[in-house]
């Protein structure tokens, strides 16, 4: 290591801190830079325990499985895999299983790649429709309080919300 901090690490270790005393054991993901701190924090951690996904739609199962058994996960993703995860949706949403997602968004605020404007401009519609509530950070003062919100949405009054972190609050990638 070259003793450099990770441009997410300050967020990251207080939002893992907030996760963990909500209770969140299950940290699942496909990976990217807007969780990879999360990530590790969740990997150094002895009482978290991470899964990586091959598709985002199996972090939705993981999710409801992990609510059968009475455990809290949360899916980490990049907003395109947003799109990947309707069907099984539907399946939450009919089985009323709460389902926590944490998305790191492209196609926003700031986004040089036209490929990800689609996208990123369906997450919101995308999640709307299938029923997870949609608390966006775009401020760094915003991070808390929403994701407050997202884990009483689904911990305590069983909804399904996404907590989605906006290129305005992670930054712009340059690719």
């Amino acid at each position: 290591m070259d003793g450099s901090v990770h441009p997410h690490d300050q967020w990251s270790r207080n939002l893992f801190k907030q996760f963990k005393d909500a209770g969140v054991r299950l940290f699942s993901y496909i990976p990217d830079a807007g969780n990879a701190r999360m990530v590790e924090l969740a990997d150094e951690d002895n009482e978290t325990r991470t899964v990586l996904l091959t598709t985002e739609e199996e972090g939705v199962s993981l999710a409801a499985g992990a609510d059968l058994v009475g455990e809290k996960a949360v899916l980490m993703m990049q907003s395109s895999g947003v799109g990947n995860c309707p069907n099984f949706l539907s399946f939450v949403k009919g089985g009323n299983f709460p389902v926590f997602m944490f998305v790191s968004m492209r196609g926003d605020y700031g986004e040089q790649n036209p490929w990800q404007y689609p996208m990123g401009e369906a997450v919101e519609p995308i999640l709307e429709a299938m029923g997870v509530l949609v608390f966006k950070v775009e401020r760094a003062d915003e991070l808390e309080g929403a994701a407050t919100a997202a884990l009483d949405t689904v911990f305590r009054a069983g909804k399904s919300a996404a907590l989605v972190l906006s290129q305005k609050f992670l930054g712009a990638k340059g690719f």
